[in-house]
């Protein structure tokens, strides 16, 4: 079978995975089976993707990342060196619970920063920017900036991952791309 995505030599790819097209996975790396990884993709050194994993088009999982079964990332995410993904809630060693994975969702556009943790069960808003070292704990809502631990907003962001500042209107502009966004009943809209 011809493939057409690039793989390193020393990376593992399990039988009954599903990479798209275009999509590299560098030094070290192992996907484990039946999971997904769309188009475009860029898998960084010494990474582990879980059984079931799904990840969509144009995701970037920088180095030092595992992405454990029970993950779910949309298209354009990104995954911040060493950022870490949990998957049972009260894990214990000598007690098995492979059958109470718990999902998390990471959705298009948002990025988790190096070092951060995401305690599984909880949705990471579309364009949502998690920063470096951050512990989430709760679900993010789209457009917004978390840092901390425990995470808590502390502002919003455009899709280009620009702080926003709100007029009296409830309106703001991000500065790079001239897109608009309003703020009404706390939650973020880009204005088309």
């Amino acid at each position: 079978m011809e493939k057409d995505f690039y793989a390193h030599d020393t990376a593992v790819i399990d039988e009954g995975c599903k990479i798209g097209s275009g999509t590299k996975i560098w030094h070290f790396s192992h996907i484990m089976k039946d999971s997904v990884i769309g188009e475009k993709c860029n898998i960084g050194q010494n990474v582990v993707i879980s059984p079931g994993v799904i990840l969509g088009n144009n995701v970037k999982v920088q180095n030092n990342v595992s992405i454990y079964t029970g993950v779910v990332c949309e298209d354009d995410v990104f995954l911040g060196p060493s950022m870490v993904f949990t998957n049972i809630t009260n894990p214990r060693s000598a007690v098995i619970r492979r059958d109470q994975y718990v999902t998390t969702i990471v959705r298009k556009g948002a990025s988790i920063g190096a070092n951060a943790t995401v305690v599984c069960g909880h949705e990471i808003g579309a364009y949502s920017l998690i920063g470096a070292g951050a512990v989430i704990t709760r679900d993010v809502k789209p457009f917004a900036l978390v840092i901390g631990n425990p995470g808590r907003q502390t502002a919003w962001v455009s899709e280009y991952g620009h702080k926003l500042a709100f007029d009296d209107e409830g309106i703001a502009v991000c500065h790079e791309s001239g897109q608009k966004y309003r703020l009404s009943d706390n939650s973020v809209t880009r204005i088309f």
